[in-house]
């Protein structure tokens, strides 16, 4: 069983930088395949950042390249999302996400098993 717990969001002015942060707990945390999902309100939910197991490989949204940055804490079992140059689209609750062995797109939730409780991301403009 893996728990993940995500912290590190809050209220930001556009322009600005938080970085989220998701500890991870359960064996074979370099395995998982990691990722970052929001969920604005009316929206559905859609995937930000990813990382392939061992952190080898990052993925990004379109929406996020250049602005956010994915990476882990192998020894730490944590996960990380640096979100810099806000915009007040990128609000939404936060979530942290893990999975074992799969193919297929990297940013697609159907693929992941376990899920953090999310943190709120506000952006104003």
């Amino acid at each position: 069983q893996v728990r993940l717990v995500e912290s590190g969001g809050g209220s930001v002015q556009a322009g600005g930088s938080l970085k989220l942060s998701c500890a991870s707990s359960g064996p074979n945390y370099s395995r998982q395949h990691m990722a970052w999902f929001r969920q604005a309100p009316g929206k559905e939910r859609e995937g930000v950042a990813a990382t392939s197991q061992w952190g080898l490989s990052a993925y990004y949204a379109d929406s996020v390249k250049g602005r956010f940055s994915i990476s882990q804490d192998n020894a730490k079992a944590t996960l990380y999302l640096q979100m810099n140059s806000l915009k007040p689209e990128d609000t939404a609750m936060y979530y942290c996400a893990a999975a074992g062995s799969f193919t297929g797109d990297s940013l697609a939730s159907i693929n992941y098993d376990y899920w953090g409780q999310g943190t709120q991301v506000t952006v104003s403009s």
